[in-house]
């Protein structure tokens, strides 16, 4: 499915090469967007290039004793790209809702928006100026991708969440899988899910499964298209955007993993990052309990929540936190009732701030244990995690105060999913018809400036920072895991000035685009030879490194050999901090 995608879009439909240059349909912002719209205004950016360009404006709260970041500027609309205002959601579902389309190609900042997957969109992160080169042309450079294949069968059990699935597959050992194959081809990974069970997911559950691809170091998560996606987008009054995406018979895959959903029992994920059955924690108090939240969380699974929490209280030493996903979701349950029922147990409501998931809201208490149904993100301390489990299993929690089963319910409640949906975009901006720029409003025509190029003219000597920080210097960054290269790759943005290279046993191959258009080295070391490493670490000129698989680097302890895991253009990339300026599309 991920190469019927991407060939339909290419220059190559072959796809051969390092690198192809394919046809983008949507780009979604919510990390950096002000850096990605100033990569954009430099070139100059005077009308999108593709279907749909949207930024989503994700801080919804704010007090006066921190700096208040720049507002998006209004007069971007002029140009045809969307801005969703705060209070909308948080972006994964809401692009789900409302925006996503089957068998097209969008391009985010956001790895949280990989949950889009299971409308049959494919979704892939990449750096800001790749971004910006597909908001002014309509294109931009990608590499191929190959696939891993999981195939589902059997059904759901009782109090067995589509969020316990997704735990099955961490246990069972996907993030090696891929990590494996990430390797031995030199490409980004995509999960396509099929077999005879995917068909009886809805597409909220199966979003839920796609989102789970940046956990195991995957570019995106895939499902097919069919009836059951149809149903969803004419529930959301978006029927004319369904088209059909089936895997071919026999089509090559890398890799299989085969769940059975029978089989699949009450999960968490714990605070080191291990899966394990929930019976194992029975007992143990809670604290804090997130219900919803950007993933995890179907529109049915929340609703089974509600239900069963109805008529209960919340314990006295336990907070109970409400992130609704989407204001979709919060207005449906508000006509349902099942809103009233979370709030009459002791629901606190929060607003769709980013810092909720990330956990700069609402962190884990001290000392206690945080129950969410939501993805983790890379926390800068361990102590910051908390236990990712699902919907049902958070409302036992907060129904008992301690984990447990939820199979010790008495009985499963019957859920019911409304068909009428409210789709009315009130928190979008839209380009305004017929109304004249205001005087002294900003020409979003005029460049404002590229953001600064840090690239590698000479050889230079760099000392050693550790992980998950910011250096004050230019420094190379050693990473022990794939949790801490993804914790630098979402900050990449704003760390390539003082981060000029980072050294991990793995990247993975949709990263190290990021980084090269950064102009940040991804070097790939042993584990062995990780834990010996010292600096400060000497590179040499890079006219000398041209070609070669692996690069040379000086250390006090001797001379190293590091692979480059860049490829192709992506090399000139790294070397000059960035992509050449594309040519703007010119007008039709």
């Amino acid at each position: 499915m991920t190469q019927k995608i991407l060939a339909g879009r290419a220059e190559d439909p072959s796809l051969r090469g390092d690198l192809v240059r394919v046809k983008i349909d949507q780009v979604a912002l919510a990390r950096s967007p002000a850096r990605v719209l100033a990569e954009a205004a430099s070139i100059p950016f005077k009308k999108c290039a593709v279907e749909l360009g949207i930024v989503y404006d994700t801080r919804c709260i704010t007090h006066s004793q921190e700096p208040a970041p720049g507002p998006l500027p209004r007069e971007l609309t002029s140009t045809g790209v969307l801005l969703a205002r705060p209070g909308i959601g948080f972006p994964g579902p809401v692009h789900l809702e409302r925006f996503a389309s089957p068998a097209r190609l969008a391009l985010t900042d956001e790895p949280r928006l990989a949950s889009v997957g299971g409308m049959g969109m494919l979704t892939l992160v990449v750096s800001p100026a790749q971004l910006a080169e597909a908001l002014v042309t309509g294109s931009t450079l990608l590499r191929p991708p190959s696939s891993v294949q999981v195939l589902l069968s059997g059904r759901l059990r009782p109090f067995v969440c589509i969020r316990d699935v997704a735990l099955e597959l961490l246990r069972r050992g996907l993030k090696q899988m891929v990590e494996d194959v990430d390797r031995a081809r030199g490409a980004p990974v995509v999960l396509e899910f099929g077999g005879p069970s995917a068909r009886l997911l809805t597409v909220s559950e199966r979003a839920v499964l796609a989102s789970l691809a940046p956990m195991v170091g995957a570019a995106a998560g895939l499902f097919l298209s069919d009836e059951k996606t149809e149903t969803y987008l004419r529930d959301q009054r978006r029927s004319k955007a369904h088209r059909t995406l089936n895997a071919d018979a026999g089509a090559p895959s890398e890799d299989v993993l085969t769940v059975d959903l029978s089989a699949v029992d009450p999960l968490l994920l714990d605070e080191q990052g291990i899966v394990r059955p929930v019976r194992e924690f029975a007992g143990r108090p809670v604290q804090q309990a997130l219900l919803g939240g950007d993933s995890g969380s179907s529109l049915r699974d929340l609703l089974a929540a509600a239900a069963l929490l109805k008529s209960k209280r919340v314990p006295p030493r336990l907070d109970f936190l409400f992130a609704p996903p989407s204001r979709q979701t919060l207005e449906l349950l508000a006509h349902v009732g099942a809103l009233g029922d979370l709030i009459a147990t002791g629901a606190r409501l929060l607003e769709p701030d980013h810092r909720v998931v990330t956990g700069e809201l609402y962190p884990s208490p001290a000392g206690g244990t945080s129950l969410r149904s939501q993805d983790p993100e890379p926390a800068a301390h361990p102590q910051e995690r908390f236990i990712t489990t699902s919907p049902e299993t958070v409302a036992y929690a907060v129904a008992t105060g301690t984990i447990g089963d939820p199979r010790s319910f008495k009985r499963p409640v019957r859920i019911s999913v409304p068909r009428a949906l409210p789709t009315d975009d009130v928190l979008i901006e839209r380009k305004s018809k017929g109304k004249a720029k205001a005087d002294g409003e900003p020409n979003p025509s005029k460049p404002l400036g590229p953001p600064p190029r840090y690239g590698w003219t000479a050889a230079t000597a760099l000392p050693l920072a550790p992980a998950r920080t910011l250096p004050a210097t230019p420094s190379v960054q050693v990473l022990r895991s794939l949790e801490d290269v993804r914790w630098t790759a979402v900050r990449a943005p704003a760390l390539n000035a003082t981060v000029r290279a980072i050294i991990a046993p793995h990247v993975p191959a949709d990263l190290v685009s990021t980084f090269a258009s950064l102009g940040i080295l991804a070097l790939a070391c042993p584990t062995d030879e990780l834990e010996r490493l010292d600096g400060p670490l000497s590179f040499g000129e890079p006219r000398g490194w041209d070609g070669e698989p692996q690069l040379a680097v000086q250390a006090p302890s001797g001379a190293l050999r590091l692979e480059w895991r860049a490829v192709g253009v992506e090399r000139d990339w790294a070397v000059a901090g960035g992509p050449r300026p594309p040519t703007p599309k010119p007008p039709r």
